[in-house]
C-alpha cells in the first residue's frame, strides 16, 4: 500500500548551496516535485561563495529517500554534502539509560548508597522479603522480556535485533507513566528455558511484560509464569492490543447505535492479539463471533492447524459452525477486526456486511483492507496507523497498567482489571464529543495513564490481588 512521507522514514540532507538568489527555492521546489515533504531549513554556516544547509525531508520509504537525494545532487550550484537517516540517528547508543536518583558526591554519600550502610538494608530484606518493593527498585520496574520471534510485522528477527524495540517499550513505560523498564532478550525460542529464566530473574522487578514472543508459545509461557510468580505477567500484544481495541468497538458501537449482545464479529487472526481479543469479546457477550486464522474459518471438528489455543476458539465461537474462509463469514457481519495480514478483505466482503458496519483493521504497516476502500462501505473505520483516524495503540493500556498494578503492589492482573482498564479508555471520550473519526483518545492525553491507572488499581483492590492500601490519583 503507497503511503505518505512520514517521519519513520525522514532523512536530514547538508547541503552547500551557491550564494545567488533563488537557489533555496530551486531546491525546496525540486524536492517538492521529488514528493519529499520539508520539515526544517536550517542555516549552518557559509563558507567561500555558499551556503551551507541542513533541510530535514519526510519520504515514503527508503527508496523514496534515495531518490530525492538523487535529485538534488542534479541540481547545478547544489553540493550534498552528507544525509543523515534520522530514525538511526536518534537510536544511536540506544534510546534508554541508567540515571542514580540521589548524587555520590562525598564519602557519606558513598557509606549510604553502598557499603557499610546498605548492608543494613539487605539483612532488612533477608528478615522480611517483602521490603524489597519498598527499598529497591520493585516498587516501581518492571522487565520487558522478549525472544525476538514475532517482532512488530518484521516476524523472527532474534533478540539482538529485537532490542530497539524492548528499549522503546521500556522509554514508553518511563516518559507516559514514569514506570522505570529494563528490556531483557532472550537468546532461545525454548519456552521451557524463557519460563525459568524469568522466574530467576523475578526477584528483582514488580511486573514482567512479555513482548514480542510468537503464538501459541506465548500463551504456555504467560500461564506457567502466571502460576508460579507473585508479581504480575502481562503479554502485551495479547492483551494490551485487546485492551484498547474493545475501548475503540465499545465506543464505535455507541456511534451506530449497536450492542454487544446483539452484533455479530468475524475476527481474523487466532495469534496472540487475536485470542485475548476473542476472549473479551466472548466476556461482553457478544451475539456470533467467528473467527477466521490461516487455515480457514475455526469451527468445532475441524482438523487442520489444531492446538489447544484453537481448540479453545472452537468450542466457544462460531455457534453455526461455518465452514469456508473468510470470506463466507462476512454475510450479515457489523464488525470485522483484523489482527493478520495485508490485503485479504475485499470490496465484495465489505458490501455483505450490515448496516452501519465496523471495520477495524489492524494489520501494520499495511491493513487487511486500505481504510480508503474500507470507508466506502463501514460507517467506522480504524486500524494502527498514526496517518490515519482511529489508530488503536498499545501505549493507551500498558503504561496506565503497570502504573495501577505498581502502586497497589498486585500480584497478577485478571481479566476483571483488563476489562476495566478498556472501560476506562473508552469513557475518556465524552459521547457528545464521539464520531466517525473519534472513538478513542490520543496518546498524549495525558489523562490516560491515571484514568487506566485508577481502574486497575481499584479493581486490583476490589478483586483481592492488591496487597498495599488504594493509591488516590
Amino acid at each position: 500500500m503507497a503511503t505518505v512521507p512520514n517521519v519513520s522514514y525522514s532523512i536530514t540532507v547538508r547541503l552547500e548551496i551557491h550564494n545567488v538568489p533563488g537557489m533555496l527555492g530551486k531546491v525546496t521546489t525540486q524536492i517538492g516535485k521529488a514528493g519529499g515533504d520539508i520539515g526544517a531549513v536550517d542555516l549552518v554556516g557559509f563558507a567561500k561563495n555558499v551556503i551551507i544547509r541542513d533541510i530535514t525531508v519526510k519520504a515514503r520509504d527508503e527508496e523514496h529517500s534515495q531518490q530525492i537525494v538523487s535529485t538534488l545532487k542534479k541540481i547545478r550550484g547544489v553540493n550534498v554534502v552528507s544525509v543523515s537517516d534520522r530514525v538511526f540517528l536518534y537510536h544511536l547508543g540506544g534510546k534508554i539509560s541508567v540515571i542514580g536518583k540521589t548524587p555520590i558526591k562525598t564519602r557519606d554519600d558513598l557509606s549510604l548508597a553502598y557499603t557499610p550502610g546498605v548492608a543494613r538494608v539487605s539483612k532488612a530484606i533477608e528478615e522480611d522479603k517483602s521490603k524489597s518493593f519498598t527499598l529497591t527498585i520493585r516498587k516501581n520496574t518492571v522487565a520487558v522480556v522478549s525472544d525476538g520471534t514475532a517482532v512488530l510485522g518484521l516476524g523472527d528477527i532474534g533478540p539482538e535485533a529485537a532490542l530497539p524495540v524492548m528499549e522503546g517499550k521500556a522509554q514508553l513505560f518511563k516518559e507516559f507513566a514514569d514506570v522505570d523498564a529494563f528490556p531483557i532478550v532472550l537468546n532461545t525460542k525454548n519456552p521451557d528455558e524463557i519460563i525459568n529464566t524469568v522466574r530467576i530473574i523475578a526477584s528483582g522487578f514488580g511486573g514482567i511484560n512479555l513482548e514480542d514472543i510468537s503464538a501459541p508459545r506465548c500463551f504456555y509461557i504467560e500461564d506457567e509464569l502466571k502460576k508460579t510468580l507473585d508479581i504480575p505477567v502481562f503479554h502485551d500484544d495479547q492483551h494490551g492490543t485487546a485492551i484498547v481495541l474493545l475501548a475503540a468497538v465499545t465506543n464505535a458501537l455507541k456511534v451506530v447505535k449497536k450492542r454487544f449482545g446483539e452484533i455479530k464479529v468475524v475476527l481474523s487472526g487466532a495469534g496472540a492479539a487475536g485470542m485475548s481479543i476473542a476472549k473479551l469479546l466472548i466476556h461482553k457477550n457478544v451475539k456470533e463471533l467467528i473467527v477466521n486464522d490461516k487455515d480457514g474459518l475455526i469451527y468445532k471438528g475441524r482438523k487442520k492447524g489444531m492446538n489447544p489455543y484453537i481448540q479453545w476458539l472452537a468450542d466457544h465461537s462460531n455457534k453455526q459452525n461455518i465452514k469456508g474462509r473468510l470470506s463466507d463469514a462476512f454475510k450479515d457481519a457489523d464488525v470485522f477486526i483484523g489482527v493478520s495480514a495485508p490485503n485479504i478483505v475485499t470490496p465484495a466482503d465489505l458490501k455483505k456486511m450490515a448496516k452501519s458496519a465496523i471495520v477495524f483493521a489492524m494489520a501494520n504497516p499495511d491493513p487487511e483492507v486500505r481504510p480508503e476502500i474500507a470507508m466506502k462501505y463501514a460507517k467506522v473505520v480504524a486500524t494502527g496507523r498514526s496517518d490515519y483516524p482511529n489508530q488503536i495503540n498499545n501505549v493507551l493500556c500498558f503504561p496506565g497498567m503497570f502504573r495501577g498494578v505498581l502502586d497497589v503492589r498486585a500480584s497478577q492482573i485478571n481479566d476483571e482489571m483488563m476489562l476495566a482498564a478498556s472501560d476506562a479508555i473508552a469513557s475518556l471520550i465524552k459521547p457528545s464529543d464521539l464520531s466517525e473519526d473519534y472513538i478513542i483518545p490520543s496518546v498524549f492525553d495525558k489523562s490516560v495513564v491515571k484514568a487506566v491507572a485508577k481502574a486497575v488499581s481499584d479493581t486490583a483492590y476490589r478483586t483481592g490481588v492488591a496487597r498495599k492500601k488504594l493509591k488516590v490519583y
